[in-house]
């Protein structure tokens, strides 16, 4: 069969596509979620030792440990995970590579029955599928079957950069309040400050991913006041025996 030909074969098998990697919103979404995550530990660290003592020092180096190592715990992960989904674009990417050299009327089938299940009749699929594939075979059949930009796969330094800095940016709330703050305010008003910050990063969470805004708001605010409370729970209950 004529690679480019202009007719279409008479039967099409197309194999499961990749899924997308994430684009820009999904790197916001990310963002706000480690940001969140950010209040919630570390106002959970602040407030139980704040509960156990009123020592500023106390608070501080616990609040300066819990935000650290939450901000290197995201990087790293983070970076493992982009690590992980990177390789795993790349060998799709190779392997897609391999199989237009050595089977490219099968592939040039496939890209048509691609189209064709998009809702494209057979003639107008096999047409698009020849002239996309005499432009560039490689890039049409990566976006077609896999989703993925070859110019734009990603990239773990900036992930792990990325979500160390939503974390800190989310864990500075808490742990700034708490230090600025007279004794007798600290607690209360910090309970304050993280329930409506908390309320703000899920609104942007439910926005970003076109969800319920109300479902989201009350689910973050509550798990967060949830976390503030037992650690401050813990924290009394600590202080005092320890006292």
């Amino acid at each position: 069969m004529d690679r480019m030909s202009s007719t279409p074969p008479t039967q099409h098998s197309a194999e499961p596509h990749a899924s997308a990697p994430g684009n820009k919103l999904n790197w916001l979404r990310a963002g706000v979620l480690g940001a969140n995550d950010g209040i919630v530990s570390t106002a959970g660290i602040v407030i139980g030792v704040a509960a156990a003592s009123a020592d500023r020092g106390h608070i501080f180096t616990a609040g300066l440990a819990g935000l650290t190592a939450g901000a290197v715990s995201m990087a790293l992960g983070e970076y493992v995970s982009v690590s992980t989904q990177r390789d795993t674009e790349k060998a799709l990417l190779a392997k897609e590579s391999a199989e237009l050299r050595e089977q490219p009327e099968e592939e040039l089938e496939e890209l048509a029955a691609i189209y064709e299940a998009k809702g494209l009749t057979a003639e107008t699929a096999w047409q698009v599928a020849t002239e996309l594939t005499e432009n560039d075979a490689f890039a049409a059949h990566v976006d077609a079957e896999l989703g993925i930009d070859p110019d734009e796969l990603t990239n773990p330094f900036q992930a792990a950069i990325s979500s160390a800095i939503s974390f800190t940016a989310g864990a500075l709330l808490p742990f700034l309040a708490i230090m600025l703050l007279p004794a007798h305010l600290r607690i209360p008003i910090t309970f304050v400050v993280v329930a409506v910050a908390l309320a703000l990063t899920g609104f942007l969470s439910a926005t970003i991913g076109d969800a319920g805004r109300g479902r989201a708001v009350l689910r973050v605010t509550v798990g967060g006041v949830i976390a503030m409370a037992v650690t401050y729970l813990i924290g009394a209950l600590v202080g005092t025996a320890v006292g």
